[in-house]
């Protein structure tokens, strides 16, 4: 087991860890034979502080919520207490899944008729700001099945906001790249941009408006948030930007529990989120379509292989378009949607060498933060939190230090439905409707044990990605630090019909275009997934590099 050791003045050394309690394997991945405590997320930061939470009494639960505070400290760019998610949860003494919904939703008083003239000016972004469900969500998490008091896992990220972190190396690419925007929000400006200039990588910057607001919650809980000061502070910020949110609004909110959406393939239970997530759907959609035999000949590397599963994707975003919506407005028989009898006609349409073009639709989504955690009694987290945009929208509740999110640009257009034959939308806006999500947050069950946790960030590509590499670990028996690295495709909503990562051989995009795929390029990714593999008596967990995350393992 390695040990980071820093050298203090007299030569005596200190554990890096905080408070000497923990010797802990951090690094983009690591495994230990057994059952240890783990968690992969996009900030090591946040890893670390999930595995000092489980060390020191809490079960990975805990681990979750205190890495979801944790990355919206330190990774405010994708997530944040002013955004939502949704959470797959697998029990390990009750042998069951738990599925939480703590997605955002329309205030009370959306401008419906506005969404179909999108974009807003930047002075109506408040417009694209549902109410948040982070920490409502996370306390819910935490009151049912937590084992540590609920101020140890707020507190690490109160302590940090407070204290001051080192920016990493996403975040600082990012204040970059968006500097000539985001320098002129003053609350972000004033922490993000001293003299004029987006924080560097390693540079160190405190949070102090938003690390009061943690206190506040750390010792008040959820009624800290969603009622008095911080309450009025996020609905005046919302409102001066255009926005509808209410008092009413936030003091509405709950998070919503939902079964599962389930699959069983090749001797595993894949447990995963049902709407109002997409994600869900293309996951068990794919798996449906083919059998671990047929793909394993076909080889990872190979064009049939990527165009098979391209070709379930494309198919799963067109039920998306038709028919997925918050299932609280929007009734979805996802029984009939998934029966063997559809997909095995869907099946049957599908050719090695003949590509199904999607109609060009304007749909997108962005940002994200997915995390994973275990503990050594074998119960698994998968948790995707998010704000969506860089900053979402890029407003900030400037008393509170809330990053605001734009959720509700997630809800689709009567524009870019008509394509499917539809005159209005599942996923339209409506007063209290959850937009809806590709966050695909996933469990993996064999013989009553997880055995494999996943999820992605990065919008649109979060169902495309979490497929891919859930896919390729059970067909192909690959390592979760292996498949985090390796070259993946996406589906665009337009043009070409698969976009392959840089780097990709010339050889693979003959063979894609002589399948009758239009390949392109993908130049720059925001795309993350977090994994963490409990099989053959090995516990690994990896974070991929593509947002520069960390694993830890103890």
């Amino acid at each position: 087991m390695a040990q980071h050791i820093k050298r203090a003045s007299g030569g005596a050394s200190v554990l890096v860890a905080a408070a000497a309690v923990i010797l802990a394997v951090l690094m983009p991945s690591a495994q230990a034979a057994g059952l240890r405590k783990a968690a992969a997320t996009e900030n090591e930061l946040a890893s670390r502080a999930a595995v000092q939470v489980m060390q020191s009494g809490g079960n990975a639960i805990d681990a979750a919520v205190t890495a979801a505070f944790m990355g919206g400290v330190v990774s405010p760019t994708s997530s944040g207490i002013g955004g939502g998610g949704f959470a797959v949860v697998w029990l390990a003494k009750e042998k069951r899944a738990f599925v939480l919904d703590f997605r955002e939703t329309a205030p009370a008083g959306i401008d419906v008729a506005a969404f179909e003239k999108r974009p807003f000016s930047d002075p109506e972004r408040g417009k694209y700001t549902g109410v948040p469900g982070e920490v409502r969500g996370l306390h819910t998490l935490h009151s049912k099945f937590g084992k540590k008091p609920w101020k140890d896992v707020v507190g690490p990220a109160a302590q940090t906001a407070k204290q001051g972190f080192a920016v990493g190396r996403f975040l600082a690419g990012s204040l970059a790249a968006y500097a000539k925007r985001l320098s002129t929000e003053p609350a972000l400006s004033r922490v993000f941009y001293a003299n004029g200039k987006p924080a560097a990588a390693g540079s160190r910057v405190t949070r102090p408006n938003l690390a009061k607001t943690l206190e506040q919650i750390a010792v008040s809980g959820p009624a800290a948030f969603y009622e008095g000061a911080v309450a009025r502070d996020i609905v005046a910020s919302n409102r001066r930007a255009g926005g509808a949110l209410s008092m009413a609004d936030l003091a509405a909110y709950r998070p919503v529990e939902r079964a599962a959406l389930h699959a069983k393939w090749e001797g595993h239970d894949v447990y995963t989120m049902p709407p109002p997530s997409a994600g869900g759907l293309m996951v068990v959609q794919t798996l449906g379509l083919y059998k671990k035999a047929e793909l394993a000949r076909l080889g990872r590397e190979s064009g049939a292989y990527q165009h098979l599963l391209a070709e379930a994707m494309r198919g799963a975003i067109a039920d998306r378009m038709r028919h997925v919506g918050d299932p609280d407005h929007v009734a979805l028989d996802l029984s009939k949607l998934n029966s063997a009898k559809r997909l095995a006609r869907r099946r049957a349409r599908i050719a090695v060498d003949r590509t199904h073009t999607l109609p060009r639709f304007g749909l997108e989504e962005h940002g994200t933060h997915h995390l994973t955690t275990s503990d050594s009694e074998g119960n698994v987290v998968a948790l995707t939190t998010t704000v969506n945009r860089t900053f979402g929208a890029k407003v900030v509740a400037d008393a509170s230090g809330v990053v605001l999110n734009d959720e509700l640009d997630d809800f689709t257009a009567a524009k870019d439905v008509g394509a499917f034959n539809l005159q209005q939308s599942p996923n339209r806006p409506r007063p209290g409707a959850r937009p809806v999500s590709s966050m695909t947050p996933t469990i993996v069950v064999k013989d009553a044990k997880a055995v494999l946790a996943l999820g992605g960030s990065g919008g649109m590509t979060i169902a495309t990605n979490v497929t891919q590499l859930l896919v390729s670990s059970l067909v192909f028996d690959l390592k979760p630090q292996t498949a985090v690295k390796l070259p993946r495709f996406q589906i665009p909503t337009g043009g070409a019909t698969i976009l392959l990562e840089a780097g990709a051989s010339q050889a693979l995009r003959d063979d894609l275009a002589f399948r009758g795929e239009i390949v392109g390029t993908v130049r720059f990714t925001q795309s993350a997934v977090q994994m963490i593999s409990l099989r053959n008596g090995q516990t690994e967990a990896a974070s991929d590099p593509r947002k520069h995350g960390a694993a830890a393992l103890r």
